[in-house]
This record gives C-alpha cells, sequence and structure tokens, in this order.
C-alpha cells in the first residue's frame, strides 16, 4: 500500500473534509472518547487551525483518500531553549490501522520537526491504547517518567 504525506491544505474541500472524518471517526472511537464531533466543533476547528500560530497538520492518503491526520503544534523546551513538536492528536480510518498510516505520519513529523530544529517529539496516549503505544514504541518513544506526576485538566467550559 502507497501511503502519502502532506500538510493540510484548508483551501482545498477534498483536505478539508478528509481532515473532519478523519478526526470525527477517531472523536467516535472509544480511545477518542466515544462522541462523533459535536456540529460547532466541526465548523470551528479547521478555521481555527489555520489561525493557530504554532500548528502543524498533516494528511495521510492512499490512492487520493485521506486515511489519517496528525494535528501537532510546535512548543518550546525551556530546559533545552529549542522548539519541540508536541503530536497532539494521531489518528487513522480504522480500515487503515496496521498498514503502515501512523508510522508513515510519524515519519513525516520527524522530518517537519527535525527541519525546524526541535529537540525532541512529545505525545500523550492512554495506558490502555495498546496499539497505539506499541506503534510510538516501535518508532522510538518511551515513557518520560520525572517521578510521581500527574496531568492534570482545569476545564473552562462555557
Amino acid at each position: 500500500m502507497n501511503v502519502r504525506v502532506g500538510e493540510a491544505d484548508f483551501d482545498d474541500d477534498r483536505d478539508v473534509n478528509g481532515f473532519i472524518e478523519v478526526l470525527d471517526s477517531y472523536a467516535s472511537a472509544s480511545v477518542g472518547g466515544g462522541s462523533p464531533l459535536a456540529p460547532d466543533v466541526r465548523e470551528r476547528v479547521v478555521p481555527m487551525l489555520r489561525q493557530h500560530p504554532t500548528s502543524l497538520v498533516l494528511l495521510a492518503f492512499v490512492d487520493d483518500e485521506p486515511v489519517g491526520v496528525a494535528v501537532c503544534f510546535f512548543g518550546l523546551s525551556s530546559f533545552r531553549a529549542r522548539p519541540l513538536l508536541n503530536i497532539h492528536d494521531l489518528a487513522v480510518l480504522p480500515k487503515y490501522q496496521g498498514k503502515g498510516v501512523g508510522p508513515a505520519l510519524l515519519e513525516a513529523v520527524e522530518k517537519h520537526a527535525r527541519r525546524k530544529g526541535c529537540c525532541k517529539l512529545t505525545l500523550e496516549v492512554q495506558d490502555d491504547n495498546t496499539r497505539a503505544r506499541g506503534v510510538y514504541r516501535r518508532f522510538g518513544f518511551e515513557d518520560y517518567d520525572l517521578g510521581p506526576t500527574r496531568f492534570l485538566v482545569k476545564p473552562l467550559d462555557e
């Protein structure tokens, strides 16, 4: 299977619709929360990604069909005084999982990060998402243990 990865062109309806389809598939799965994207989110996400100054959105294609996405954001490692790239979402349509799409997206993400002089790639993955964890480990990601730390969130919903 030939997988091609490129930056999403949000001026192209095919890229926009493909991005939304893959993201909605991910959101609808148990690992993504189990609920499809809300209609207002479907309308806002692309314009917000366009406006966000550090976003990088990559789409994976098989036979010109969008089948995977990596939504990334550049940040800064204050301890290294260099940029980093966080993979915020990495998703592949279910029928293309296990066929090399995820690793192709990760390779493209790494190329972008290296071109920008990033010191590392970061991501979060649920403990019970063993399939994704296996892909990430094979790609060279490892647990980052700072001791007893927690990822915290404070929702700011309206």
